[in-house]
């Protein structure tokens, strides 16, 4: 399989500068439609936002199911100050430290977006002793707006309320084949998957079973596929590797999940993408992550009678400024791609 790199790299810059915290993936659902259309795969849309894509496969004997998310981290407007700063409350887990002097956006009901920066209430140097100790948490810090507002009044007067969502800026960058961005987390597996849906419909290669491709926008809060299609025999998920203290994975590796913190993956299933990847001479590791879970957990839990497996590209510094290299990317797309046509 040879990746198309022009379309993976635009496509996966794209979604990352669409903004899309968890409960606000609109506009990049109509960027994943957008791409979906011209390869020819029906796109559906649930009611809770997920995007559904339709493979019809050699064998209809059995259904299977790819899922990869493309809701991100962010906050929404919990209250406003007197100043005219706006305090938040995190969606998802963002590591807060790392928003210290981030930009952000802020999109109100009514469409409007106002530039921002997430600050520490203790933001100066030369004003506050306790700058550089002052514990970054959300309950001492503030979004400070780039508008011309003093007081409470002045933000209500732009339309800005509670409930608004606030957008970090993911601060993409592509460098000597490295991509370092906020949301790579999944939105990296997105682009996987759509690399492998391009390659195969370009060669006119059908997988081996129908297959559901769900885009889910709920699973950096615990309930992305949830819900899935009726008659899934068995899911796999497609979410970053992780890197760290005691796993082997790397930002050049896919990295085959045995276990999180839902309990092991099914055996069998996991064995087979382990075989896969070493008969095709893919860079892999197989590791535990000790504090995740996935849309195949989020299925699990609600009572889908599925096998589940999980792969992804090993992603460095996950829920910070995050980073990958292509080598993990393409060694992903080709376990996908293998999988796929497999019986």
């Amino acid at each position: 399989m040879e990746v198309n790199k022009d379309y993976f790299w635009n496509f996966l810059k794209q979604i990352l500068e669409t903004p899309s915290p968890s409960g606000y993936s609109k506009d990049v659902m109509k960027v994943i439609e957008t791409h979906a259309l011209p390869l020819g795969i029906p796109f559906e849309t649930t009611k809770k936002g997920n995007g559904i894509l339709t493979l019809e496969g050699q064998n209809r004997d059995k259904t299977i199911a790819l899922s990869a998310h493309v809701d991100t981290l962010g906050a929404m407007v919990r209250s406003i100050s007197s100043s005219g700063t706006l305090r938040f409350s995190l969606v998802g887990g963002p590591i807060v430290p790392t928003l210290d002097s981030e930009y952000c956006t802020v999109h109100t009901r009514d469409g409007k977006v106002y530039p921002g920066t997430f600050l520490s209430t203790a933001a100066s140097m030369h004003v506050h002793k306790d700058n550089s100790t002052q514990s970054r948490t959300p309950d001492n810090m503030e979004v400070r707006l780039d508008m011309e507002v003093r007081c409470k009044d002045d933000v209500l007067a732009l339309g800005i309320q509670p409930g608004d969502f606030i957008c970090i800026d993911p601060k993409t960058t592509i460098v000597n084949g490295f991509i370092k961005s906020r949301f790579l987390d999944d939105k990296a597996s997105v682009a996987c998957i759509f690399g492998v849906l391009d390659y195969m419909t370009q060669n006119e290669i059908k997988p081996a079973y129908t297959t559901k491709v769900i885009i889910s926008t709920y699973e950096e809060v615990g309930h992305g596929a949830s819900h899935l299609p009726e008659g899934i025999d068995e899911m796999l998920a497609v979410d970053m590797g992780c890197i760290g203290e005691d796993l082997s994975c790397t930002e050049y590796d896919v990295s085959i999940c045995a276990k999180d913190s839902s309990g092991p993956y099914d055996y069998e299933f996991t064995s087979k993408l382990m075989t896969l990847a070493k008969a095709n001479e893919l860079n892999y590791a197989v590791d535990i992550y000790p504090f995740y879970g996935s849309d195949v957990s989020a299925a699990l839990k609600a009572g889908h009678n599925i096998k589940g497996a999980l792969i992804g590209p090993g992603v460095h510094a996950s829920h910070g400024m995050e980073r990958t290299h292509f080598s993990a990317l393409e060694n992903t797309m080709k376990l996908l791609y293998h999988y796929l046509i497999s019986k």
